[in-house]
């Protein structure tokens, strides 16, 4: 069973659950912003990726961008940016879909397509 993350108010995560369920897709939906990812849960996910980091922030979000995290995340180390995306899920790129063997972040029906299908 797949894990999806989400922000149930968010209409980028409201298109990826219809997706999901268009495509009889069985899932646990987790509320990112209720229960927030922990350090350990994003390394992982991270790694599994093979994403860069900054994908993984949410770059359009109000609290990215009065943080002014734009410039201060180069300066950051991984450990220090994970550190920071445990702190808020509003921090976080969503929805995220984890499964066992790969991370998808954002959505991207052909890319969804291509590994839920």
């Amino acid at each position: 069973m797949i894990k999806f993350i989400c922000y149930p108010k968010c209409t980028t995560c409201q298109k990826a659950k219809k997706w999901l369920d268009d495509n009889k897709t069985e899932y646990n939906l987790r509320d990112i912003k209720e229960d927030n990812p922990t350090f350990d849960e994003l390394s992982d996910w991270y790694k599994m990726s093979g994403l860069p980091l900054k994908r993984f922030f949410n770059t359009s979000g109000l609290l990215y961008k009065s943080m002014e995290l734009k410039t201060k995340l180069p300066e950051m180390s991984e450990e220090e940016q994970l550190k920071l995306l445990a702190t808020d899920g509003m921090l976080v790129k969503r929805p995220i879909v984890i499964c066992e063997d790969f991370v998808l972040v954002g959505f991207k029906e052909n890319e969804w397509s291509e590994k839920l299908k």
